[in-house]
């Protein structure tokens, strides 16, 4: 940007009078005019680049409907389109500066767009930026648009994009914690419920329950996208189609379609489909959900590993920095905290997106940009809390087994495997005394003479006490 300021710079006019662009800048008067006026998040829109790349799709796609309908000539839309090829590749997501918390209801993103695309296709052509009188971004790169269905599909697009990489993520963290599952299937521990001794159970269970867990929500995840499929392309301003030519609505979702490989249609109603912005809640709410149980999870890992002398010291995280100050030695579960700080976020989102869908009046939702915002955030940084949940905890961690063994061999809890052959009463009376002494249950079992060591060690197998099968 100091670049640009620096360099020589070129007049633009609108409505409300001439702004001085940097020369060399794509963008335009409208989105300088933004830059003015919302300097707020001091975060510019290409911070998500799926949603600049979305963008690009659907210029193209509105590019190629004007054209295939007679309203855009070939020139002009070979000129836009390669443009939106250039910008979907990844070049000239720098020129989309608009902040990404900002009023119009995404009209400053839109405009931001149609700058870009309409300034790259005129020096493709040979002209200098800033020469609209040959393309225009109003009239030839915004034809048969509105802000009001170009940004709610961009928004749609660019998560379906983004998502395809949290789902690939969340899939190998649950493959990770899976794994440990495998890795972990022969050491017995107690189980616990409201963080008392339970019975029972294999730390290989418990870690395969986590990824068991996280695989249930790739799939709730993937049935949340698929209701952003609807869109509006074709509703300009408010759903009437006002300024869309006839047959410029079948165009251009047939174009898209193609453009981004996604299952998209046109929304049944129009108006209804730009007033209402309620599927951001549904997409929302499965974000919270994995970001809950993300830190349920992360939660676990903080207590099992808890210690590493007065704590439950079950298993062992991986040491990623020195924990203390003033404590020598200290070392503590940072990446577990970091991603419920995380799951903490995206449930504030979660809010943010609902109080913004609600206050959406009559025919618009002007609060979109903060919808794009919240749910774009909230991806992102999901896809990397798995990430570093997975690399830098889950992948190293080490189960302390001879704990794990000495606990079992003390713990009550083993009693309950024993009572439907000795009986309730005698097996609740040697829990009390094992509890008293602080003896082992199985030495207390044999000194009464309840079973011999024979039976004793075919009632205790891991397998049994775990509630595995033989095949197991």
């Amino acid at each position: 940007m100091s670049d640009f300021l620096a360099s020589e710079t070129r007049t633009e006019t609108d409505s409300l009078g001439s702004v001085e662009i940097p020369a060399q800048a794509y963008w335009g008067v409208h989105t300088a005019r933004a830059n003015e006026n919302f300097p707020i998040a001091r975060r510019p829109i290409s911070v998500y680049p799926d949603f600049v790349r979305a963008f690009a799709c659907v210029k193209q796609a509105a590019a190629r409907a004007n054209n295939e309908i007679g309203a855009l000539d070939d020139e002009r839309t070979k000129l836009i389109d390669q443009a939106c090829e250039e910008i979907k590749s990844g070049m000239f997501h720098d020129q989309f500066v608009v902040g990404v918390v900002q009023g119009g209801a995404g009209t400053s993103t839109n405009m931001n767009a149609n700058e870009v695309i309409t300034n790259r296709a005129l020096e493709l052509a040979g002209h200098t930026k800033g020469d609209y009188s040959f393309i225009n971004p109003n009239d030839h790169t915004n034809h048969s648009q509105s802000t009001n269905d170009t940004y709610p599909t961009a928004i749609k697009v660019a998560l379906a994009f983004s998502l395809k990489s949290l789902l690939e993520e969340l899939t190998l963290l649950a493959d990770s914690f899976q794994n440990k599952g495998r890795e972990f299937s022969h050491i017995v521990k107690v189980g616990r419920t409201q963080l008392q001794d339970a019975v029972p159970m294999t730390l290989g269970q418990e870690f395969n329950a986590f990824g068991v867990t996280l695989r249930e929500d790739v799939d709730r995840l993937k049935e949340a996208v698929s209701l952003l499929g609807e869109v509006n392309m074709g509703a300009t301003a408010i759903g009437t189609g006002i300024n869309a030519p006839k047959g410029y609505k079948e165009s251009v979702i047939k174009h898209l379609r193609e453009i981004t490989e996604l299952d998209l249609v046109t929304a049944g109603d129009l108006i209804e489909s730009t007033s209402d912005t309620g599927v951001f809640i549904t997409f929302s709410g499965a974000l919270k959900r994995t970001a809950m149980k993300l830190s349920k999870i992360s939660n676990d890992l903080r207590l099992l590993s808890s210690g590493p002398q007065a704590g439950l010291g079950e298993i062992n995280l991986p040491a990623r920095q020195a924990g203390s100050s003033i404590m020598p030695g200290k070392v503590n579960p940072v990446i577990p905290e970091s991603v419920t700080q995380v799951a903490y976020s995206v449930a504030g989102c979660d809010v943010t997106v609902s109080m913004a869908v609600e206050a959406g009046q009559l025919q618009l939702n002007a609060f979109e940009p903060i919808i794009a915002h919240s749910l774009f955030q909230s991806i992102v940084w999901l896809e990397r809390a798995c990430q570093t949940l997975r690399v830098n905890c889950v992948d190293g961690i080490t189960a302390n087994e001879d704990r794990l063994e000495d606990i079992v061999g003390r713990s009550v809890t083993v009693i309950t495997a024993l009572a439907p052959v000795i009986g309730y009463a005698s097996a609740a009376k040697l829990a009390k005394e094992a509890l008293a002494t602080n003896a082992k249950v199985s030495d207390l079992v044999l000194e009464a003479g309840l079973l011999d060591q024979a039976q004793l060690d075919d009632l205790l197998q891991p397998a049994k006490l775990a509630g595995l099968s033989d095949e197991d």
